[in-house]
């Protein structure tokens, strides 16, 4: 039936005026609650289907929104992490009656074309960009198109910027805290300086040990790329040094760690206790389940499809959001005192 049904048989149904219709299908608030209730009953009753094109028209929103992720393909589909995140950024966009376009790059090159063509096409409503570099050369070419954008992650130059993170500074706090706590003293770290993200999480790590008197070593901080590979070769620059545990700014890069650690003939947590950050799917499947820091991984991109709504809904005039959200610590068998392996 929704196929023969037209905006206009609708009207009539509900004695109302096509534009009546239109307002509430684009859900314009200046419609009487009795009014609004009518008309989207008869449209459930008659199943029509609204023409999206001729909607947009009449609305100027496209109702689609862009997410692009600035990391190499190889990364995006290989890190739990990027999966994670688009469901639920996608869930959220689905929620809020959008459609999610994903862009990812396998070069610069391709990167910088992929915004050239997004910001070109003047298809998109807005744009979630994943903040993977700390430097972003084309914020100054979002601002200049006029489209509204938000970050998931905090870019290093953040003035002006809505952005959604969690609190790696805080997460990298409680990770090697807990180590602290837990009685170990030659605590490395395999950090990352890829992002801010990283950056934030070394520095807790620095800050729990100032704050129990440790002296900071370089020889026990190694850095990786938030790859597999790069924690297990991580892992073996920090072998000489002997820690006796070790903090890492990903889980991804954690489980190359445990591997380097297994071919080294070393035993987790029985040699070196193990702390990851992130609590992805494969952390609960390790052997041992990984003790790590949980990020509220669908949160922030529900939050990001949130916060973007809000900017394209108030033209532009939302007063800049950075969100921040919380961290917490997961203890699971890695580090000896298992008492969650959820």
């Amino acid at each position: 039936m929704s196929n023969r049904i037209t905006i206009q048989k609708v009207a009539e149904m509900a004695e109302v005026s096509k534009a009546t219709v239109s307002r509430v299908l684009n859900e314009y608030p200046h419609v009487r609650p009795e009014v609004r209730e009518k008309v989207q009953r008869i449209i459930r009753e008659t199943g029509y289907q609204p023409n999206n094109i001729a909607r947009m028209l009449a609305s100027d929103r496209s109702r689609i929104i862009g997410l692009v992720i600035s990391a190499s393909a190889q990364m995006v589909f290989n890190d739990p992490y990027f999966p994670t995140l688009t469901e639920a950024i996608s869930k959220g966009a689905a929620n809020d009656g959008l459609i999610m376009a994903l862009f990812v790059s396998y070069t610069e090159w391709q990167e910088r074309n992929t915004f050239g063509g997004i910001l070109s096409a003047g298809l998109f409503d807005g744009l979630i960009i994943t903040s993977d570099h700390k430097e972003n050369a084309f914020v100054p070419h979002l601002k200049a198109a006029n489209i509204p954008f938000v970050f998931i992650g905090r870019p290093s130059d953040a003035a002006g910027i809505h952005y959604v993170d969690s609190d790696n500074r805080r997460g990298g706090y409680l990770a090697t805290e807990h180590l602290i706590q837990l009685g170990f003293r030659r605590i490395a770290t395999i950090a990352s300086d890829q992002n801010t993200a990283g950056d934030d999480r070394l520095e807790g790590y620095r800050q729990a040990l100032r704050a129990h008197n440790f002296p900071i070593e370089e020889s026990l901080m190694a850095y990786g790329d938030y790859s597999l590979d790069s924690g297990y070769r991580a892992m073996g620059e920090l072998l000489p040094a002997a820690p006796e545990a070790l903090y890492v700014a990903s889980d991804t890069m954690a489980l190359g760690a445990m591997r380097a650690l297994r071919e080294a003939g070393l035993r987790v947590p029985e040699d070196i206790a193990v702390v990851g950050h992130d609590d992805l799917a494969p952390a609960v499947q390790a052997d041992p389940p990984l003790t790590t820091i949980r990020q509220p991984i669908g949160i922030t991109g529900e939050t990001a499809v949130e916060k973007l709504a809000q900017i394209i809904s108030s033209n532009g005039k939302l007063p800049i959001q950075q969100v921040i959200l919380p961290v917490e610590l997961v203890i699971r068998a890695s580090c000896g005192a298992a008492t969650d392996v959820d």
